[in-house]
């Protein structure tokens, strides 16, 4: 037995859960394994995966328990699963995990992992020397993060997630038109702002306490997972806890597998999950990216009368002007004309221009690029 299993003791599973599986068994789809997460991630097949989010411990090392000035008890993260001796046992803890990781997770795949100042630049040294290739640092703001109660510090009030591919070449899946469709078409930054989980979401057991001191948002998981997965795709959180990647690959319709070695967070996850609605058919369709998405010519849109000719079309500022012709070629006030690419340049004095972001027509009084247009039609004509 190693050292870090010889820290990461694992209670015997209740009964009606599910128990380890041998390795020749078929992938445990929509299951929530018991036990250590490096065990469990073993007996997984190679390159079984689609995405992995990890939210592991974060080795806080806190000092003693905490207290607000008015002495009433902070309920933090003073939990067993959160404590390693060393710094050199929670490392060797990381690399283990995240060296079976690599090996589930398939060629075209992505890992997440989310930690705070504790543990982030440690987990990310490992993943980068066991071959990851980070591909962004996401940082989750918190709009309403817990105050440092001793005054002795800033406030901390963000999380850091990493990001990362197989390797620098490797090829994964990111839907670019979902995020910025999902962002009011503006392209998606890496600072996203969400509120700690709170209200109805957090999880609460009979004595009125939280059930997990770490419970994420399904907000923040939901951006996640539409991001880089597809409907269908299999989602691994090795660290399970209450069942948030759970219960929301359920809704996006993506397939999940959790690790969880505590029971408590077992049974609450199981029950959240099997609560959880799926979105139907039709709400799952997202928009494609410009390399996915079937090429559409502007006059397709005047021939079926999403654009018909005469529409009127503005860019953003309302600058420029012009009238959609029969041919799908564009007139502007000025007497110009030519493609909505061309015109765009044209008129803007530049070199290059995207007429499916430039050219905006309006509906009730807002305007909309046409590139709308054209999604609208892609959508209706999908089999």
């Amino acid at each position: 037995m190693t050292v870090i299993e010889k820290t990461r003791v694992r209670r015997a599973p209740t009964k009606g859960l599910a128990k380890p599986l041998p390795a020749a068994m078929e992938l445990p789809l929509d299951r929530i394994l018991t036990g250590d997460c490096i065990a469990q991630m073993r007996a997984l097949p190679d390159k079984s995966v689609d995405m992995i989010f990890a939210d592991p411990p974060y080795n806080l090392q806190l000092g003693g328990e905490l207290f607000r000035p008015d002495g009433s008890h902070v309920d933090a993260v003073t939990d067993d699963w959160d404590k390693f001796d060393t710094f050199a046992t929670y490392d060797a803890f990381t690399r283990a995990w995240l060296a079976q990781a690599n090996r589930i997770l398939k060629d075209n795949g992505t890992i997440w992992v989310i930690g705070s100042y504790h543990n982030i630049f440690r987990v990310g040294v490992a993943v980068q020397d066991l071959g990851f290739w980070i591909l962004n640092d996401i940082v989750w703001r918190k709009n309403n993060p817990m105050p440092n109660f001793r005054g002795t510090r800033f406030t901390n009030a963000h999380e850091t997630l990493i990001w990362a591919s197989k390797g620098e070449k490797a090829k994964y899946t990111f839907n670019y038109r979902s995020m910025k469709t999902l962002n009011d078409e503006i392209q998606m930054r890496s600072d996203w702002e969400f509120p700690i989980c709170g209200g109805q979401e957090r999880l609460k057991g009979a004595d009125g306490h939280k059930v997990h001191p770490t419970q994420k948002p399904e907000a923040l998981l939901y951006r996640v997972l539409l991001a880089c997965t597809k409907p269908g795709d299999v989602v691994l959180d090795p660290f399970f806890g209450t069942g948030t990647t759970g219960a929301v690959a359920k809704r996006l319709g993506r397939r999940w597998i959790g690790i969880e070695r505590e029971n408590v967070y077992i049974e609450a996850a199981q029950a959240r999950i099997d609560a959880a609605l799926p979105l139907d058919e039709s709400a799952l369709r997202t928009m494609q990216s410009p390399k996915q998405q079937p090429k559409v010519a502007f006059g397709v849109l005047v021939e079926n009368s999403y654009l018909p000719a005469g529409s009127v079309l503005v860019d953003a500022k309302r600058r420029f002007r012009a009238t959609v012709c029969a041919d799908g070629s564009l007139a502007s006030d000025c007497g110009s004309s030519g493609s909505i690419h061309k015109l765009g340049a044209t008129l803007q004095g530049a070199p290059t221009c995207n007429g499916w972001s430039f050219w905006h027509y309006e509906v009730d009084g807002a305007l909309k690029p046409i590139d709308t247009a054209r999604q609208t039609y892609l959508l209706a004509t999908q089999v």
